[in-house]
Order: C-alpha cells, then sequence, then structure tokens
C-alpha cells in the first residue's frame, strides 16, 4: 500500500495562464501583477484579459476564491474561451475541489477538443479521485496529442502503478528518464514498480541512482 502511495504523489498539475504573457512569473511578482491587472479593470471594467491575468495572480499567490471570482467574470463575459475554463478548473484544484474542476476541464474540451493540457489536468484530477482508469484515458489522449510529453508518461506511469499494472508504468516511467535523464523522481518510482514485481536488482539500481540525483524522498 505504500509503494501505491507513493506513487500517486508523483502526478503533476499542468499549470498555464493563457491570454497573459505571464505564464511563469514567480510567486513574488503576484502583488504587482493583481496591481496591474485591478488598474486595468478600473480602466475598463469589461477587460476580459485583465480578469484572466489578477486570476492567474490570485491563484499563485494562493489567494484560490477570489481567483474564481475573476475567472467567473471572465466567464460571464465570454463563454467561448477554453483556456478561461482551464484556468478556473487549475483553481478548483488548489481548493481540492476536484468534481468541480472536472466540469471546468470538460468544457474547455468542449471547446478545444485538442486542448492537450487540459485532458493532462483532468487526468490528474481523476487520480485526486482514485479513478485510475478514466486518469489514463485522459493520459492517453494528451500524449497523442503531445507524444513526447514528459509530464503525461509522468502521469500515466503513476496511475499505472496505482492500478498495479507496473509493466506499462515501467514504460513510461523509462520514458520520462529518456525526455530528463537527471530527474530523479522517475528514477525512484521506476524503482517502486520493479520492486513491486520483485526485481530487487534493478529496483537497487534505481534507487541509487534517484539518491546519486537528489532524491531524498
Amino acid at each position: 500500500m505504500k509503494k501505491v502511495l507513493r506513487l500517486a504523489m508523483a502526478a503533476i498539475l499542468i499549470v498555464a495562464g493563457v491570454l497573459t504573457t505571464n505564464v511563469g512569473f514567480a510567486a513574488e511578482d503576484s502583488e504587482q501583477k493583481i496591481q496591474e491587472a485591478t488598474k486595468a479593470i478600473e480602466a475598463n471594467p469589461n477587460d476580459i484579459e485583465a480578469y484572466v491575468n489578477r486570476g492567474n495572480a490570485y491563484n499563485e499567490s494562493g489567494k484560490y476564491d477570489q481567483a474564481i471570482q475573476d475567472f467567473d467574470k471572465a466567464i460571464e463575459l465570454n463563454q467561448t474561451f477554453p483556456e478561461i475554463y482551464y484556468n478556473r478548473g487549475n483553481t478548483y484544484v488548489n481548493l481540492n475541489q476536484y468534481e468541480r474542476a472536472i466540469e471546468d476541464y470538460n468544457k474547455a474540451l468542449e471547446l478545444n477538443a485538442n486542448f492537450d493540457l487540459a485532458y493532462n489536468n483532468r487526468g490528474y484530477s481523476y487520480m485526486q479521485l482514485n479513478q485510475y482508469e478514466r486518469a489514463v484515458e485522459d493520459f492517453n489522449k494528451a500524449l497523442e496529442l503531445k507524444p513526447e510529453d514528459f509530464l503525461a508518461h509522468l502521469n500515466r506511469g503513476s496511475a499505472y502503478g496505482n492500478l498495479k499494472q507496473y509493466e506499462q508504468a515501467i514504460q513510461d516511467f523509462s520514458k520520462v528518464i529518456e525526455i530528463e535523464p537527471n530527474f530523479a523522481v522517475g528514477y525512484q518510482l521506476r524503482g517502486l514498480c520493479y520492486q513491486a514485481l520483485n526485481d530487487k536488482e534493478k529496483a537497487q539500481a534505481d534507487f541509487d541512482k534517484a539518491k546519486e540525483l537528489g532524491y531524498k524522498g
């Protein structure tokens, strides 16, 4: 059981701020972004991009209720942008409201059936609800759209691990390592799968490599 729980923790939510160029801004910049967006909203109360930008900044700074309010307002102004539903879904994930997050990812995918990030994050949400088969389906779709997606492979491997489908999990974690050879967690997770299959030699080799790369779990 311990192995399964550790595999589950590997799932990663992809956070993206669409409609803004500030996708990767640091958390310490959040207050500045909030102030800038607030000024834009004061100048134009119907500025969708400003609401999205401020919602992203609130989300980054842990002010999730305010983020939801801004995404709600953006959706009120325009219901056709899948990215807004996606961003609000990410905020619901941060609030551990996975069912509501899934509803938003569903809407994002209704508007854009090729939205690979939404498939990944919906799969992540299904994993948090222990719905691993559905998670695998979403990660499969994400990988159809983007075959070399590091995080989708990592997440699908974690879902397979929780389903005790260790051979499939090993394939995904091996792909993760191929893409990012210095990713310590990939070796640790693959080692857990080898351990579950009683392949002690390969498991220990992966654990040693993970430790060499700085894994401290």
